[in-house]
Formats: C-alpha cells, sequence, structure tokens
C-alpha cells in the first residue's frame, strides 16, 4: 500500500467510523464528506471504490441492522424502532425494510412466519444435495451428504419459516441442469435475498458461461469496483445457491483455485466436468 492509498483508507475508515457512530443523525453525504475533508463527489466516488456500495448504502445497512437488532431483541414497536433508529417515521422504516431486506418491518419481526418453503433431496455427478424454493424461486441449494445436516442448515438460513418436504417444479427444473438439459435454463428461477452489493455479485456470476473462468478481480472489475477484490470473495462466499450461481467458476489470479464453501475438491471435480462438457476451459 502507498502513501496515497494508506491516506484513502484511512479516510475511508474514518468515515465508516462516524457513519456506524452517528446514524441515529441520519448523516447526509455532504456531512461525512465534511467529516474526511473531501468534496462530496470525491468521496463518493473513494467510498464506492473501497467499501463496495456507496455511503447512503451503507447507512441504511448500518440502520436496518439497528432496527432488527430492536425488532427481534427487544420486541420494539414500529414506532419506537423508527425513532430510535433516527428516522421520521415509520414509513421511512418500512421502506427501508423493503429495499435492504426484501420484507416489512412486520414480517421481518414475525421471523419471516408467512414464507412457506419447499425442499427436497437429489444426486447429482458431486454428490447429494438439497434444494429448496419459494412460490418466486430457488431460494437454496447446498452439497451435503447427511440429510439431516443439511435441512438445519436450511433452517438457520430461514429461521421460522413454514418447511415442507416436497419437490416443485421449481427444483426440478433445477435439478434438470444435472441431466445435461440445458433447455430448462430458461425456466429456473432465483429467489435471493442479500444486499445490493452481493446481488450485484451473485448476477454479475450468472454471466460466466460454462467452461470458462473468472478470477476475483475480473468480478471486481466487472461491477465497476476495480479495489473490492475481498469484498467480492466475501459475496462469493455467501453465495446461497450451489452450483446454478457459478461461484465455482471464480478463481485466484495465481491460478490455484481458492476457496470453495463445498469443497476444492468438489470445485476442482466441477470444472473439470463443466471443461468435458464444452470442450474448453478459458480464463
Amino acid at each position: 500500500m502507498n502513501g496515497q492509498q494508506k491516506i484513502n483508507y484511512n479516510r475511508i475508515a474514518e468515515a465508516i467510523e462516524y457513519i456506524k457512530s452517528n446514524f441515529k443523525d441520519q448523516p447526509n453525504l455532504d456531512e461525512v464528506a465534511k467529516q474526511v475533508h473531501l468534496s462530496p463527489f470525491h468521496f463518493q466516488r473513494l467510498f464506492s471504490e473501497w467499501a463496495g456500495t456507496t455511503p447512503k448504502k451503507f447507512l441504511q445497512y448500518t440502520s436496518v441492522e439497528h432496527a432488527k437488532k430492536l425488532l427481534k431483541d427487544h420486541h420494539a414497536t414500529l414506532f419506537d424502532t423508527a425513532f430510535e433508529t433516527g428516522l421520521s417515521g415509520t414509513g421511512r422504516l418500512h421502506d427501508l425494510f423493503v429495499t435492504i431486506e426484501g420484507m416489512t418491518p412486520a414480517e421481518y419481526k414475525n421471523g419471516a412466519k408467512k414464507l412457506i418453503i419447499n425442499y427436497s433431496f437429489a444426486e447429482s455427478p458431486f454428490g447429494n444435495l438439497i434444494v429448496a424454493s419459494t412460490p418466486k424461486g430457488i431460494c437454496y441449494m447446498a452439497f451435503e451428504g447427511n440429510e439431516e445436516t443439511a435441512y438445519q442448515n436450511l433452517q438457520a438460513k430461514f429461521p421460522n419459516a413454514t418447511f415442507q418436504r416436497k419437490l416443485d417444479l421449481m427444483q426440478q427444473n433445477a435439478l434438470f441442469i444435472f441431466q445435461n438439459d440445458w433447455s430448462k435454463l430458461s425456466e429456473i428461477k432465483l429467489h435471493l435475498k442479500g444486499t445490493d452489493f452481493q446481488l450485484k455479485v451473485w448476477e454479475t456470476l450468472l454471466k460466466i458461461p460454462m467452461g470458462k473462468l473468472a478470477t476475483y478481480g475480473n468480478i471486481a472489475q466487472e461491477i465497476g469496483n476495480v479495489n473490492a477484490s475481498r469484498a467480492v470473495g466475501t459475496a462469493i462466499g455467501n453465495n446461497p445457491v450451489a452450483f446454478l450461481i457459478p461461484c465455482h467458476r471464480v478463481i485466484q489470479s495465481s491460478g490455484n483455485l481458492g476457496g470453495y464453501m463445498w469443497g476444492n475438491t468438489r470445485k476442482a471435480a466441477i470444472i473439470g466436468w463443466e471443461s468435458a462438457k464444452t470442450g474448453i476451459i478459458e480464463i
């Protein structure tokens, strides 16, 4: 890290600490930029490069995490939660939750009890897996040999949702991919919940063709944050849908495989399988 990079890092670290300490005041861009002695335009660009999101979004994430703690751990009312988070009313709290969490504050407070998830177990060329879906699409897929452990991990992802063991059309269309039936690809729907940054990374992964590989730096460049390779790696590590969102196609710039949530041996096997199917393997 050269001298200028160190200065920029310290400025962004100071800005993050300021936002986290003063989020109840809901500081605007000009106020935060002033704290680190930068113009709002320069600060916005610099923050986005280093943090992988905008100052406004970071403030929203910080606010919603505080609100979630109040709702879940302290059973606060929506009005009190909005007040304690520095929001002008329950309307802004509602908009914040829908934007960041994809659900209303009331739905979060109820622990997503209205969410019904079907799940089933299946075999694949790379081991047994669990696949789960909502009426909107596939919400979870993971390689796991032990069905009880797989189900517990699913429950941990969606606490208090209603589960039923049922193979539905959503899951069938997704599983056809392991049978070399690419005709169903357009019918595979995904129902994902994540931050804007995570969703942007996962969407970029979907664009990597079978038989080709990308590096973490490639993905960072693709989403417009060349300095966000580490944040990209974290987002990839949080991928909730194995194989369909092809995080296995991302490797280190050195050529090493890098990490994989479901094991590097499986990652190497999947890459080899895809190479054999397409006859190519490119970076």
